[in-house]
This record gives structure tokens, C-alpha cells and sequence, in this order.
């Protein structure tokens, strides 16, 4: 199969996608199929790289984002029979629904989550309307629009105060990997935060914050949908900030996460609820709270999750029993298994409406 890695892209999480790309150039089956890296620089424009032989042929990341032999890229290539995309997007204009939709207008299969599982899982507010319908509980928050600042920042603050109370967290409603993010203990802060979050999205959500460990599940599969063991995030920070998770690398991931088998099975299923509540497929890692009580709440799924070999999705498959390299080729499988089922119902939908159509063809003629 011809895969087109597509990677890069026009957000703040950029460096966080070449490394990714880097980190699967490094792990895919190249026995099994042709790779060709496809670049999107942070202006948007789509740039092919020559094939990739082996994993031997791309040796530092800045390969990735300086490609030798720079040519524009054109769609026509991926209409190709037993072809792939496999786009290595996080964040905003990638894994956000908006690629995913250029995919399948162009009828392209791909790797990962459609459009309606992308979109609601990047929404920090819609996810949790959707999460609170499926029975998942949720931390006390709070929607700021950017009209409503604009016109009274002052009545926000004190609606936000008496609502949400302190500590909390103000997030960009589109953005991962932290970015955007910002934990407050004070009106002062809260002010900050809040405009730092509107320069990433006009809707913001507001977080009470509680005593609570991190605890993380990897999810795997289309209809038929795997766990993983969970993991925890085990920081020094109150915060496991951007830097934490791709660069610093001072937190400490626990795999399994010290929990008793009850809850581990309590929320291996939850996982698997959110995961099929926003129609996800593919990948995944949903993120949820654990507080003293034990009382647990969702966080979010992200539909396509960091795959650095730092990354905790990747980490916690192994754990569970399933090789790097293994991991890719599943994922790479069930994009190209979940775009022939869906063009073999589409198909049968339109040859029953041609059927149909020929049935009342012939009963006209026969009334005549």
C-alpha cells in the first residue's frame, strides 16, 4: 500500500506533529508499503518529499520539516488505488474534523476518527454535552464567549468567581496538547488567563479544579472497540503543562496506574463509552480525573494523540502487549478496513435506490 504521512500543519501544535511523523518513519512496516511524507508548513502550504526506503532514510526531525526535493503536492496522487493518508495532525485544521472532511469529499481513506468524532472531541464544551448524555460525569465549568468579555469583563470575572470559585483552569474550548491553558488562583490571574485564551479560540471554558490523579486509556478499533490498560500521569506540577509532555520530560508516567482491578475495569469500560458516544474510531486516548473518593470524572478524548515515542498512548499499548511497530501497522489497517465498509454500505445504498428506482420504472410502464 502507498502511504502519504501527512504531517506539519497550519497551529501551535506544529512541533508536536513533526515529531510524531519522525517517531512512526521510525517504527512502520516499510516491507509492507510505499511511504511518501507530505509536510504542511505553518503557512498551510502542502509540500512532497521523495519516498522513504527505510527508517535508516530519515535520521533527524528537521528532515521532515525541510524535505530535499520540495514540490508542491497535488491531490490527484491519492486517488490512487490501495492508497493511505495517514494524517500525523494534532490540534486545530487537523484532527479538529476539517482534514478529515477534505478526505472524504475527495473519497481518500485515512487513518483515524471521521469528521462528526473529530470535531466534538477537539470541543472542549460540545464533548461534554455529549459525555453528560452518555451517563459520564463531568467537573463543575463554566462557557465564556468572546462577545460577552468584550461587553462586561468585570461581571465574567464574578460570575466565574461565585460559579466556578477558586483554584480553576481557563482553556481555549479548540486546542490541545495544553496549549492555551492556564491555572488560576486569583482575579488577577483569572484576567491573564482569559486573554490569553481567547488567542487561541472566541470560546473559552472555565474548570473548577479538584485534588485529583490523571489517569489516561488508549483506545483501538472501529466497531469493535479495545482498551488499553490505563496509565497516570505522575507530575511534580499541579499542572502537566505543554513543555511537561514533548520536551521537558519531567513527569513521570505510571503503566499500569496504581489503582485497584475495580476501578481499572470501571474506567477501561468509560473509556470505551466515550470513545463510541462521539462515534470515534481508530485511535484514541481518553483522559479522565480520579479524586481521593474515587470518584471518577472524563476529561476528554483526544482523537488523535501524540505518537512520540514519549507519548503516552504509545507507551501505554506496549504495556498492554502490542509492540510500536504492530501498533502503526493496527492503526494503518483498521483506516484502510473502516473506509472499505463504509464505501461498501455506501454502494449498497446506491444500488437500492437504482433498483428501487427501476421498480417504479417497469410499474409506470406496466400502468400504461
Amino acid at each position: 500500500m502507498k502511504i502519504y504521512v501527512i504531517y506539519g500543519g497550519e497551529n501551535a501544535e506544529h512541533e508536536v506533529s513533526v515529531k510524531s511523523a519522525f517517531s512512526i518513519l521510525k517504527h512502520i512496516y516499510y516491507d509492507y508499503h510505499t511511504i511518501i511524507p507530505i509536510y504542511i508548513t505553518r503557512e498551510g502550504e502542502w509540500y512532497k518529499g521523495s519516498e522513504v526506503k527505510n527508517k535508516e532514510t530519515i535520521s533527524t526531525e528537521d528532515q521532515l520539516s525541510d524535505l530535499n526535493e520540495k514540490e508542491l503536492f497535488s491531490f490527484d496522487e491519492l486517488n490512487e488505488e490501495e492508497c493511505l493518508a495517514f494524517p500525523i495532525l494534532h490540534g486545530p485544521n487537523g484532527e479538529d474534523g476539517t482534514i478529515q472532511g477534505l478526505f472524504e469529499a475527495l473519497h481518500i481513506p485515512y487513518v483515524g476518527s471521521g469528521v462528526l468524532a473529530g470535531a466534538v472531541g477537539m470541543d472542549k464544551l460540545i464533548s461534554k454535552g455529549v459525555f453528560k448524555e452518555a451517563g459520564l460525569s463531568v467537573l463543575p465549568y463554566k462557557e465564556i464567549k468572546l462577545r460577552e468579555w468584550k461587553v462586561d469583563k468585570q461581571n465574567v470575572c464574578s460570575n466565574i468567581e461565585s460559579y466556578i470559585g477558586y483554584p480553576m483552569y481557563v482553556k481555549p474550548a479548540n486546542q490541545g496538547s495544553s496549549i492555551g491553558i492556564t491555572r488560576v488562583l486569583d482575579e488577577e490571574e483569572l484576567t491573564k488567563a482569559i486573554e490569553l485564551a481567547f488567542n487561541y479560540d472566541y470560546r473559552i471554558i472555565v474548570e473548577k479544579e479538584l485534588p485529583v490523579r490523571e489517569i489516561e486509556v488508549a483506545i483501538l478499533g472501529n466497531e469493535d472497540v479495545h482498551t488499553s490498560l490505563p496509565g497516570e500521569v505522575a507530575k511534580d506540577e499541579q499542572f502537566y503543562a505543554y513543555e511537561d509532555k514533548y520536551f521537558n520530560q519531567e513527569s513521570v508516567v505510571k503503566i499500569p496506574a496504581e489503582i485497584s482491578d475495580e476501578l481499572t475495569k470501571k474506567i477501561r469500560k468509560m473509556a470505551a463509552v466515550a470513545f463510541e458516544a462521539i462515534n470515534g474510531s481508530g485511535v484514541a486516548r481518553v483522559d479522565f480525573f480520579l479524586t481521593n473518593e474515587e470518584d471518577i470524572y472524563i476529561n476528554e478524548v483526544n482523537t488523535f494523540p501524540g505518537f512520540t515515542t514519549d507519548s503516552m498512548y504509545p507507551k501505554i499499548w506496549t504495556k498492554t502487549g502490542i509492540p510500536f511497530d504492530d501498533l502503526i501497522e493496527e492503526v494503518i489497517q483498521l483506516g484502510m478496513r473502516r473506509y472499505k465498509d463504509k464505501h461498501k454500505i455506501s454502494k449498497e445504498i446506491t444500488t437500492g435506490n437504482k433498483n428501487r428506482e427501476m421498480e417504479n420504472t417497469d410499474a409506470e410502464l406496466d400502468n400504461e
